[in-house]
């Protein structure tokens, strides 16, 4: 039964929600009285090199979501698989009833200069955070449109969706790449009501960022460096004196963009990023 809070009765479908930020908006939104259709690979990617989330990891955001009063309905599904996130959705939403948000959050990092990255780095990442965000919208959006009653599409890009970063040619051209769709679909879903955005993180405190390969772009041959060392040169990306803001800093904006204090905002690319815009 609909609870309180802004996303009361609503459900909404979040790639990549088995930890980092797919998880926080998976619970942030629960907690606004959203229940949760969550889907994560949970597995891991060649060209990701550090660990990605597994399914007790998936397992756990169901228990935070269904912690909030909220009910929660996992599956593993890979984001460049369509028929997969087709049928998760299916079923989440047979179980549910609706869907009205969903949150394309799914996505890998690597790194490396653009003339140097090898074949699978570039077609992985552009799988993974361009088209796979284009095939989760897909799976889901003939589910929002049957509702008729308007829905929010909230795309996760990043400050390098924005702007150009050395060492991340694949990953900004698909963060770049999603800005794109994002617009068309904006022009082509407003007159039934349905929102469609991007947000730009800057450095998110996440498993993604914090791990040895990030470690070593940010202070490459230093041994066993410190988490302040780390944190003294992400700081410089940011105007904030921040190195990184947390995941449910990047939620608030999420809830704003999936609730009705979002409902005249349509085609924008949203900065949660300590000012970094700003700088560059």
């Amino acid at each position: 039964m609909p609870g309180d809070g802004r996303l009361a009765g609503k459900v909404a479908f979040v790639t990549g929600a088995a930890r980092g930020q797919g998880r926080s908006h998976a619970v942030r939104l629960a907690a606004e009285g959203a229940d949760i259709i969550a889907v994560d690979l949970c597995a891991q990617v060649p060209t990701a090199d550090y660990p990605l989330a597994g399914e007790d990891d998936l397992a756990e955001t169901a228990r935070l979501v269904r912690e909030q009063g909220r009910e929660a309905v996992t599956a593993v599904a890979d984001v460049r698989d369509l028929p997969a996130l087709s049928a998760a959705v299916d079923d989440g939403v047979a179980r549910l009833g609706r869907l009205d948000v969903i949150v394309a959050n799914a996505g890998i990092a690597s790194y490396a200069p653009g003339a140097e990255l090898t074949e699978l780095q570039w077609d992985e990442m552009i799988a993974i955070n361009l088209s796979g965000v284009w095939r989760t919208i897909r799976a889901g959006i003939g589910h929002v449109r049957r509702g008729g009653e308007g829905g929010s599409v909230v795309i996760t890009s990043s400050a390098a969706g924005l702007r150009g970063i050395p060492n991340n040619a694949h990953y900004a051209a698909a963060k770049h790449g999603v800005v794109g769709l994002m617009k068309v679909l904006a022009l082509e879903l407003g007159p039934e009501n349905i929102r469609v955005n991007t947000i730009h993180p800057t450095t998110v405190n996440t498993p993604m960022v914090r791990n040895d390969s990030t470690m070593e772009l940010f202070l490459p041959g230093r041994e066993n460096p410190s988490e302040e060392d780390f944190a003294r040169i992400a700081r410089r990306l940011n105007v904030l004196p921040v190195p990184w803001v947390e995941p449910d800093a990047v939620s608030d904006l999420v809830v704003f963009l999936a609730a009705d204090e979002g409902r005249n905002l349509t085609g924008t690319s949203i900065p949660v990023d300590a000012g970094m815009a700003a700088r560059w």
